[in-house]
């Protein structure tokens, strides 16, 4: 892990009508680490997330991510904000692995992961091809290459998730609750993937539940709620000796 931070967060704010979802979030990721967000539901954890990635517009502050401002170019003293083209590229740097996997039903595992790096990254299809069978074969999947995705289990869809948002060669990967749709004996399946990603150097910020892999796997934990970040520092010390109250009966009632 270097010393290069690739996402920073400044007084991020973000409201949905009356309700505040994010206020004043302010995050440093480094390259190379794994950084876990952990809170109650609710508590703008995913909203964090979709905002990074630009699934989401912020109201105010700002987010960079690979050295550039996500969202707005800057002309001078003033912002504005970017074209659909313009988002479109900054997000090819940042793959999302989602909750309920997203993959194209009507496509095969191999199809799903080649998509992108095809349609979005200009690739041929025969590099694109040979990528996505490396990286099938990489999450234990080599021999599901032709299998849709009402074929196979929650977990192996996760498992075709996580290869596709490696497809696009990205900087980064963003984790919404990768294992909460999945049934208990699936989740060490996706948990050893991630594991095996977070050795290889690769920057992730995982929103999770799984307290396992924050307190062994992550660098850095975050601790949200009510869309306020309550308490961020290195996992052995936030997980064991935290701060803030808050942060303390959160972990006494999840770890019960």
């Amino acid at each position: 892990m270097t010393s290069e931070i690739l996402v920073k967060a400044v007084d991020v704010c973000k409201s949905f009508g009356t309700f505040k979802a994010l206020q004043d979030v302010s995050l440093e990721v480094r390259k190379g680490e794994v950084s876990c967000i952990i809170g109650p539901s609710g508590s703008g954890k995913s909203t964090f997330l979709r905002c990074i990635n630009l699934l989401e517009r912020i109201d105010s502050g700002a987010i960079w991510a690979n050295g550039e401002l996500i969202g707005y170019r800057r002309d001078g003293n003033k912002l504005y904000e970017m074209s659909d083209a313009e988002i479109a590229r900054q997000r090819r740097g940042i793959g999302m692995v989602f909750q309920r996997f997203n993959l194209f039903p009507h496509k095969t595992a191999l199809e799903n992961v080649v998509e992108g790096p095809v349609q979005v990254l200009g690739e041929s299809p025969k590099a694109a091809r040979d990528h996505a069978l490396e990286l099938l074969k990489r999450v234990g999947l080599a021999d599901k290459a032709g299998s849709y995705p009402a074929e196979l289990s929650g977990g192996q869809q996760q498992r075709v998730a996580i290869a596709r948002a490696m497809g696009m060669r990205p900087s980064l990967i963003l984790f919404d609750e990768p294992t909460s749709a999945l049934d208990p004996e699936l989740v060490a399946e996706v948990l050893d993937v991630m594991n095996d990603l977070a050795a290889s150097g690769m920057t992730m910020i995982v929103v999770t539940h799984e307290m396992g892999f924050a307190r062994n796997v992550s660098n850095t934990v975050a601790f949200m709620d009510g869309g306020r970040l309550i308490e961020h520092g290195p996992s052995a010390r936030v997980l064991t000796q935290p701060d803030n109250p808050r942060t303390a009966d959160f972990l006494k009632a999840v770890q019960r």
